[in-house]
């Protein structure tokens, strides 16, 4: 099957715009609408679809149909380009980082049931994985393979994210004053940035990471979208609580009263950190009265199903 001509392809719509109402908003007079990427398939959803699409493409129209990247043993990245490869029917290959025992969990199980090879490497050698001599050594190893970056996040993912910005644009009734987004490896945060310099420019876009020390990704934003100035976005780095994968009681609280009040499923590493963080900031009193924010659901579902096998959540 060519990805072209693949029916998820074509019939793709766009993931809803959904309003929410809550006492906690009223209060502090904001509106908060969710730009539900969970819901745009069920196996390749989130943002992750939005950056796998335009790689899709190019391997294709290059005749390449061996897809690598890198991953860890619970990727939503790898996850999703696994259900990606089943479907456009291309070889997939995962680089994942840890100990050939994850092979079990739910996340990297699937994958395989989807038809991904995997090969796990050390921590040590998983941190070569953006030095050119070892992305050599990858391509030697797997002549045939287009190689996507960890997270899925290169130049080719933001016209992906950008349609995010297109389709706001079409679905709310009101401007959007903010957009807020959970981020790892800075490529939906970079889309959405470069989406409203071209679409909304009027948009702050802000960049919650979930990992420890994440001031560098504010370089990888800026090696992306060159233009992008610091008055159109911001990258918080304060509300990781504890770091990539960690779940505090209070975010593991959030998480659940959330979903119960809203029936919007979220997960803890990403968008729990994410609507956390945008609660506290309203709290804070951060936002005007009046102000319009629009968090954008990325997805990410399956790892819950990793996380209550390691009963952290």
């Amino acid at each position: 099957m060519r990805f072209t001509e693949s029916s998820i392809y074509q019939q793709l719509p766009p993931s809803p715009l959904q309003s929410i109402t809550l006492p906690f908003l009223t209060a502090h007079g904001v509106k908060v609408s969710i730009k539900r990427d969970d819901l745009l398939h069920s196996e390749i959803s989130g943002n992750k679809w939005r950056k796998l699409k335009y790689n899709l493409l190019h391997a294709e129209k290059n005749d390449q149909q061996h897809i690598l990247s890198f991953g860890g043993a619970f990727s939503n990245h790898i996850h999703a380009l696994a259900a990606a490869g089943k479907h456009f029917n291309v070889k997939t290959t995962g680089i994942i980082r840890g100990e050939a025992h994850y092979a079990a969990n739910p996340t990297l199980s699937q994958a395989q049931q989807w038809g991904m090879q995997l090969q796990f490497v050390d921590r040590k050698t998983y941190r070569l994985k953006e030095q050119a001599e070892y992305l050599q050594t990858i391509q030697s190893q797997y002549s045939d393979a287009y190689i996507i970056p960890e997270g899925g996040s290169n130049r080719l993912a933001l016209p992906g994210v950008e349609e995010i910005c297109i389709e706001l644009t079409q679905q709310s009734e009101q401007p959007v004053d903010h957009i807020f987004t959970a981020t790892g490896s800075a490529g939906t945060l970079s889309g959405l940035i470069s989406g409203t310099l071209k679409h909304s420019p009027q948009t702050q876009v802000h960049g919650i990471a979930v990992l420890k020390n994440a001031h560098y990704l504010c370089d990888t934003v800026t090696h992306f979208v060159p233009q992008a100035n610091s008055l159109n976005w911001h990258l918080h780095t304060d509300f990781h609580e504890g770091g990539y994968g960690k779940v505090s009681p209070a975010l593991a609280d959030f998480c659940r009263q959330f979903t119960q009040q809203t029936t919007i499923p979220i997960e803890p590493i990403y968008t729990g950190k994410m609507f956390y963080a945008l609660w506290q900031l309203i709290e804070q009193g951060f936002f005007p009265i009046g102000t319009h924010i629009v968090a954008v659901h990325t997805g990410g579902l399956q790892g819950l199903a990793g996380l209550k096998s390691q009963q952290k959540f």
